[in-house]
């Protein structure tokens, strides 16, 4: 079975997949949806075993972070495995691997090794703090780039000590700024006909995902620390209770400010003191939420919702992720995508969060069984059948 392409926009770009665990297979999996030919390079059963390094395939978790790729299994720690390798990187444009550092050049597949063999190559890594440096050996993962990265100093309610982000947001953006950068990579190679390496690591990421903190405290030395679901400067933006749960508002500015007064029958507080423009609200943030929640919980939140969006006021329920995914906008959207898998036979799989009007991104690939398309990527390098049986026998595939 050939490569189906989940999309003609990369389906032009063929890339090596040595990645493992979440932050790699991040990067990769945004390449396979719009449509790269992603081969996907894993142990042997035998040398690593199903789920000994992130989840197991009959997981969702492994199900959606693996579609449209084909699976070679490959020793690469045996040299007839690395002479395979070299003989797709000659065929490829990408290779991606979130191994430590050392691992590339142990294994003979670090930038300097790869252009050799293909000048045109580009190599995306992923570390969990940079390729070099005093940390360079230190193994990855997700909570400690939260810590380290000044996430969880700023994340949950004051004075309830550090708290880490629901999702492993170092691991996914980590791997979307690899994968972002693969692509200015390829673009870039249209001028000069030569690769490069791009790499990311998970403290990187998390700390430019701080964004605005960050730059508050570059520029003027203000260290951020936690508000629980207030907005550290807008006001009032939080968390109200309703009568039947509770609901977000995001009331920022003057203008609706004003808006939001009038239409919860609150017009005087637009002249008094306390709130009269951002800063006093700011000053008086737990008064005026005090305020708020007294009038928010008379209703549910769905009438709420009714009543301020029309006059244009920010707002939105807090969903539960079953209620996220029943919403009808989540539903136009398309954001869940029928698939055919092998652990759960029909489903869906989360979809991408962008369209392209021409080529558009589709699941053409159920995620693979271990070494599910070795035979056939090995034929199309050219490999006999008694060589493949000799590879199978010595345990190199």
């Amino acid at each position: 079975m050939p490569h189906k392409k989940a999309s003609e926009a990369l389906s032009h770009i063929t890339v090596l997949d040595l990645t493992r665990v979440r932050s790699g297979p991040t990067a990769v999996r945004q390449l396979a949806d719009w449509g790269a030919n992603v081969i996907k390079i894993e142990a042997p059963e035998s040398i690593e075993p199903d789920g000994s390094l992130g989840a197991k395939r009959d997981t969702a978790d492994f199900q959606n972070l693996h579609r449209n790729k084909r699976s070679l299994t490959l020793n690469l720690k045996e040299k007839e495995a690395i002479e395979i390798f070299y003989k797709l990187v000659k065929k490829s444009d990408v290779v991606v691997e979130n191994f430590r550092p050392n691992v590339k050049d142990r294994l003979g597949i670090n930038y300097e090794d790869l252009k050799k063999i293909n000048p045109r190559i580009i190599l995306g890594s992923i570390s969990g703090f940079g390729q070099d440096g005093p940390y360079e050996k230190r193994p990855g993962f997700d909570q400690i780039a939260q810590g380290m990265g000044g996430l969880m100093s700023i994340t949950g309610a004051p004075g309830e000590g550090p708290m880490r982000v629901g999702i492993p947001v170092a691991d996914l953006t980590a791997g979307l700024f690899c994968a972002m950068g693969i692509q200015t990579a390829l673009i870039e190679r249209e001028k000069s006909g030569l690769g490069q390496w791009v790499n990311t690591s998970l403290l990187q990421a998390q700390i430019f995902m701080l964004d605005f903190q960050a730059a508050r405290w570059l520029c003027e030395k203000t260290i951020a620390g936690q508000a629980g679901n207030n907005h550290p400067t807008s006001v009032p933006t939080g968390v109200f209770k309703t009568s039947n749960g509770t609901m977000n508002l995001a009331v920022a500015g003057e203008a609706i400010f004003r808006r939001f007064a009038e239409a919860i029958d609150k017009k005087e507080w637009i002249e008094m003191d306390e709130f009269k423009d951002a800063k006093s609200r700011l000053k008086n943030r737990d008064y005026l939420n005090e305020l708020i929640e007294e009038v928010t919980i008379l209703k549910t939140s769905e009438e709420w919702v009714d009543l301020l969006e029309k006059v244009g006021c920010p707002c939105g329920p807090i969903y539960t992720i079953d209620q996220m995914f029943n919403d009808p906008q989540v539903k136009h959207l398309q954001m869940a995508k029928p698939i055919e898998t092998h652990p759960f036979g029909k489903t869906e799989l989360v979809s991408q969060p962008f369209k392209l009007s021409r080529t558009p991104s589709e699941f053409k690939q159920r995620p693979p069984h271990k070494g599910e398309h070795t035979e056939e990527i090995l034929d199309e390098l050219g490999i006999s059948s008694d060589k493949l049986q000799s590879l199978i026998d010595k345990k190199i595939i």
